[in-house]
């Protein structure tokens, strides 16, 4: 069986069962996402171990939980505080070569993936169901097109290196052909599902150019640590896919930014979810 034939095997299931949870919302979705989050902070762990980058074994993980349940846990300001306190005060006293490497990284492995999950999770709680659903869908096909676009765009006309010293195979013509995946995939899911969406077509094409910007960047950076760790896949965990790091690296850094884009336009009174 080829390897395009596993990953089709494989995504068409998988995108039906995040479609319909992500429909079901609140902690279907919820739930879901937060697994999905530690799976991702584990192959970071993984990555980071392989750079010679010692990470606690522990930390990550509350610290990770802690981050994705914030907005849902009584005093959760409080508990993050005293995880961040007692984690600090265990690291002053560590006295092994790699304990500065340790701290820094333990922060980075139970922030980075967390955060990003998190803000999914707060994009699809807003407003309605309804209006939950479509602005998660919106930006999944924002991701999803920005990655197709970029990688036939790149193949068929990439000349440019994008960042050689990290992804050599990127190119400046792919990165520019996410834009148009961005906006195609997402305005055709407005006008092809019987929903009303919750954002205009002015309001769409700036998320389109913010996700088409920073979608990338998670996946160049998810592919510099990999590249340090000198591995193809960050697991092998989903059949033709690698692990859910390879799969969710650009909606980590795309997700906080349409949520700081979603809540401008709720402040200055342009939406109301």
């Amino acid at each position: 069986m080829s390897e395009l034939v596993k990953r089709v095997l494989f995504a068409v299931p998988a995108a039906a069962l995040l479609i319909w949870l992500t429909w079901l919302g609140d902690w279907y979705f919820k739930g879901l996402v937060i697994i999905i989050g530690i799976f991702i902070l584990h192959e970071i762990i993984l990555l980071l171990s392989k750079t010679s980058s010692k990470v606690d074994a522990i930390f990550p993980f509350i610290f990770g939980i802690w981050v994705m349940l914030s907005h849902e846990i009584p005093f959760s300001l409080e508990i993050g505080f005293g995880i961040l306190l007692l984690f600090v005060a265990v690291q002053t006293f560590n006295t092994s070569t790699t304990s500065l490497s340790e701290l820094t990284s333990s922060f980075f492995a139970g922030i980075y993936a967390p955060v990003g999950m998190l803000c999914l999770i707060l994009i699809n709680s807003r407003g309605s169901n309804e209006e939950g659903f479509m602005l998660t869908m919106i930006l999944f096909m924002m991701v999803w097109g920005s990655d197709i676009f970029a990688y036939f765009g790149g193949k068929a006309f990439g000349k440019r290196a994008l960042a050689p010293d990290i992804s050599p195979n990127k190119t400046w013509e792919g990165f520019f052909s996410g834009y148009i995946g961005s906006a195609v995939l997402s305005i055709a899911f407005i006008y092809l599902v019987p929903l009303s969406s919750p954002l205009s077509l002015i309001q769409l094409l700036p998320l389109v150019l913010l996700v088409g910007t920073f979608g990338p960047i998670g996946d160049l950076l998810e592919s510099k640590l990999k590249r340090k760790a000198g591995i193809k896949d960050s697991s092998n965990i989903l059949p033709g896919h690698g692990g859910f790091f390879d799969r969710f690296d650009a909606l980590i850094l795309a997700a906080p930014v349409a949520l700081i884009y979603l809540r401008i336009l709720e402040a200055t009174g342009n939406v109301s979810f």
